[in-house]
């Protein structure tokens, strides 16, 4: 239940690999998040650092993002934050920021997307159960039957 869940808004910095592995399918690509400020000195927008996250998709969302997002696309990204390091020797040779992302968009403040629904494959039921028989059996007699179509005619006739 600890978790850190983060929103975070960069480019796509590498193109997305997808993979259909035994748990279902997953994509993974970097996302770069350069900061900016406004520079009061020179008066200008000057680039910040640059932070590099990996963004694990699964499932669906793995398939739709192998399908529409592309390097040097502004997206959305949310999800979950992981950060690892391993350490070698007593030595620490790297960290690596993760995020599980649970939502990825396309940043519409600089650019415009076509949204479409993905289609799923229609699954038949799993047990097939028959229909309950909801309808009155009708009687054998034909006078009953008559009767009742006089009736209906009536009904019609009013």
């Amino acid at each position: 239940m600890n978790e850190t869940i983060v929103c975070v808004v960069g480019n796509v910095a590498t193109q997305p690999v997808y993979r259909e592995v035994a748990a279902g399918p997953s994509a993974r690509f970097r996302l770069a998040v350069t900061a900016r400020y406004w520079d009061r000195e020179r008066n200008v927008w000057t680039d910040g650092h640059t932070n590099f996250f990996t963004v694990w998709a699964n499932r669906q969302l793995a398939a739709n993002v192998a399908a529409c997002v592309e390097v040097g696309q502004p997206v959305v990204v949310q999800g979950r934050l992981k950060v690892r390091t391993e350490v070698r020797e007593g030595q620490q040779q790297w960290a690596s920021a993760d995020i599980d992302a649970v939502a990825i968009g396309h940043d519409l403040s600089r650019g415009t997307a076509l949204f479409q629904r993905a289609v799923r494959p229609e699954t038949p039921p799993t047990a097939a159960r028959p229909e309950p028989n909801w309808e009155t059996p009708r009687s054998a007699d034909p006078q009953d039957g008559q009767e009742r179509q006089q009736g209906q005619e009536a009904v019609a006739v009013t």
